[in-house]
């Protein structure tokens, strides 16, 4: 009796680790490679590194566009303005076809990646989702007044309440979203103005001083990220006095405050690398780890942490944020006698919560949009197949990743054990 409990016990412990050990994780580029008809809406993905931001959330929704649905977008307004644009068909919510044709009182509104940009007015961020019945979906601004421009076409993959990826015979438009000025060079290379009205005039003062605020403004067309102290962080416990460092040593500190290239926060989150910085030599590495906690990213030197507590501005190719810590690299100030392992999540002392856009209470679907048209419901010819085909999910193990979960094991394993001795 004993026995057969204790092989129960022990079977129930490894299926319960199988499935802890996989992690929900998928990589939308990955999905999309498999079917080159969304070849281009990939590219663009990557160009504007949205393809991070969606592989570094775990529950949401993708709705692509093939080639010929793309030419609309492609190659005819500024990175930054398709980028507003792809960001309003990535919907933060699972909706399999399924979940599609079920929807309460046949319509909803949805909240999308747009929504968490800042940029969206109103409720420019979210999605009307209306079940036009006969098989048929129809997808549309939920500003007032919008129609149900595009429609759903197909299921292409799902990796069951992680992500799914369906097809959609049209982009959305929300109004205005396509007129909206791109960022002048003048603005964005406007870096000064921009960290002073965002409480880092001491930054902004070295920089000038310094002479590498020119080297900043040659790197904005091809990409720059900027980690800009705070006032208050110079002021704090610790900080050097940069005083005592040379000339070559406070350019060097400032220019490992920044990278030659556009990385938004979702490929700060995805990052598994050391990162390269302006200061990145042959003389030294002068580079950067990153490690998440929750939605929070810290940056790490090898002398100590900082958390990104801001973004002053996120226009492709330039982004700005604020940090709660001046960056001191370990060519110039040592090593930490006890660093803290870049994988694992650091708390920064006293930060301040970062701001992020408020999300707007999503209106009612009724009053944004029209109702749906009446349809025969009896004549579905030409609608979409209402869930997607075996094969579509047979590969999805393909967009996953999995990791080991020791500690889960070990509490596993001790709860067996712990049974075999009553």
């Amino acid at each position: 009796m004993a026995t057969s409990r204790a092989f129960t016990l022990f079977a129930f412990t490894l299926s319960l680790l199988t499935v802890a050990s996989t992690v929900s994780g998928h990589n939308i580029t990955q999905i999309l490679s498999d079917t080159p008809e969304y070849s281009s809406f990939n590219n663009y993905l990557s160009q504007t590194k949205l393809a991070d931001e969606i592989n570094s959330r775990t529950t949401i929704t993708v709705l692509v566009l093939n080639n010929g649905a793309m030419s609309f977008l492609a190659g005819k307004h500024p990175l930054s303005v398709v980028k507003n644009a792809l960001s309003l068909l990535v919907l933060l919510d699972y909706y399999d076809p399924l979940k599609l044709h079920q929807l309460s009182k046949g319509t909803t509104l949805t909240t999308t990646l747009y929504q968490t940009t800042g940029h969206a007015l109103g409720n420019l961020g979210f999605v009307n989702v209306t079940d036009l019945k006969g098989g048929k979906v129809g997808f549309g601004s939920a500003a007032p007044g919008s129609k149900l421009d595009s429609s759903y076409t197909k299921s292409v993959k799902q990796i069951p309440y992680n992500i799914s990826v369906l097809e959609i015979n049209a982009p959305i438009i929300a109004p205005g979203i396509l007129t909206a000025p791109a960022p002048s060079s003048a603005g964005v290379s406007n870096i000064t103005g921009l960290l002073e009205k965002a409480g880092c005039k001491t930054f902004a003062n070295l920089l000038v001083s310094s002479g590498v605020i020119k080297t900043y403004e040659s790197t904005v067309e091809k990409g720059l990220t900027v980690f800009a102290p705070s006032d208050e962080a110079f002021k704090a416990r610790g900080v050097p006095d940069l005083t005592n460092l040379t000339q070559a040593e406070v350019v060097s500190l400032l220019e490992y405050h920044a990278l030659a290239e556009y990385k938004p926060k979702g490929s700060l989150k995805t990052n598994k690398d050391a990162i390269s910085t302006l200061a990145t030599n042959g003389a030294g590495k002068y580079d950067l780890t990153t490690s998440t906690s929750g939605d929070e990213v810290i940056l790490h030197t090898g002398v100590g942490p900082s958390r990104l507590a801001d973004t002053v501005v996120d226009e492709t190719p330039v982004v700005i944020f604020t940090v709660d810590n001046v960056l001191l690299p370990a060519e110039l100030f040592g090593k930490s006698s006890s660093p803290a392992p870049a994988p694992e999540p650091v708390s920064a002392p006293t930060p301040t919560p970062a701001k992020s856009p408020s999300p707007v209470e999503a209106p009612s679907p009724t009053a944004a949009s029209p109702p749906a048209p009446p349809v025969d419901e009896s004549s579905p010819e030409g609608a979409p197949s209402d869930s997607p085909t075996s094969s579509e999910n047979s590969n999805a193990k393909n967009a996953a990743f999995h990791v080991n979960a020791p500690a889960l094991f070990t509490a596993l394993v001790t709860i067996a054990a712990t049974s075999l001795l009553l």
